[in-house]
């Protein structure tokens, strides 16, 4: 083999090992849309931080790391699939007056895009188990020990989904995560107050009907009342009606002893016999 033709080969050597190094180190960087890089220089340990779009990076002097900076969505959740951790994740907090109950919470945030180095410095990629999630059962069960579990089953849902929201949104904007949202999915209540809140809807419609009840004995009483009123002015009338006409008394005696007969009355004054009765109609 002659000394071109070894040249040659050694070229071709060297520049399939040159090919093969640059596919496996890249030497750009491609950050993809709702990205954020963090590139680290090994040589003097300085972290730069990059955007959307193709960057040139030294093999082997810098490291890069990628991160999501969109919205995204955290659920601590009882249901084994609609949490990022399986299985019963619900949180077990304490309210005011010492009742358990269980919480399912969403939380949406997005890492601060102008921040992701810092986040980097300071947490890491692990910034979810790391800040996220402890964060979020420890200003949850803060809040939910300010109310009685009355008042978290009933008016106050609103207000403590406020106020995690307004702590979250203090505590991680410190470290970086800015808080989009927070959902309280759903508030499980122990199966002792369950059954309390249940007997007492069971009593609240007992009274209900024991309210109908007497309401409606009072109108009958009260019926009553103006029918004893209607009889007593009735009887009064009928007495000043027969001072006025003894006769009245006569043919109400008559009518009652012979209702199909008709009265004739010989006297004016009083009933006494002889007198005579004639049917009806002759």
């Amino acid at each position: 083999m002659n000394a071109s033709l070894r040249r040659w080969l050694i070229g071709a050597v060297v520049l399939f090992l040159l090919l093969l190094a640059l596919t496996a180190v890249k030497p750009y960087l491609i950050v993809g849309a709702g990205q954020r890089a963090v590139i680290f220089n090994v040589m003097n340990g300085s972290l730069t931080q990059v955007g959307e779009g193709f960057h040139f990076v030294l093999p082997f002097v810098n490291r890069w790391y990628l991160y999501n900076v969109r919205t995204r969505t955290y659920t601590m959740s009882k249901t084994q699939w609609e949490g990022e951790v399986k299985g019963d994740d619900s949180i077990r907090a304490l309210t005011s007056d010492g009742q358990e109950v269980l919480v399912d919470i969403s939380v949406r945030f997005h890492p601060d895009p102008d921040n992701v180095w810092r986040l980097h410095q300071e947490i890491g990629k692990d910034y979810i188990n790391k800040i996220i999630r402890p964060e979020v059962r420890s200003h949850t069960r803060i809040v939910i020990a300010e109310f009685p579990v009355t008042m978290v089953y009933s008016e106050e849902r609103q207000t403590i989904e406020d106020r995690i929201a307004q702590r979250l949104t203090a505590s991680l904007s410190k470290n970086y995560i800015q808080v989009d949202e927070v959902l309280l999915r759903n508030i499980q209540f122990s199966e002792a107050f369950s059954r309390a809140v249940e007997e007492k809807q069971i009593a609240q419609q007992e009274a209900q009907r024991m309210q109908y009840v007497l309401e409606k004995a009072e109108k009958e009483r009260q019926k009553l009342v103006v029918e004893a009123e209607g009889e007593a002015q009735a009887m009064d009338l009928k007495g000043k009606a027969l001072a006025e006409n003894p006769q009245v008394i006569q043919y109400e005696y008559v009518q009652k002893i012979a209702p199909n007969v008709r009265l004739i009355i010989t006297d004016g004054r009083s009933l006494t016999p002889p007198f005579a009765l004639a049917p009806r109609g002759k």
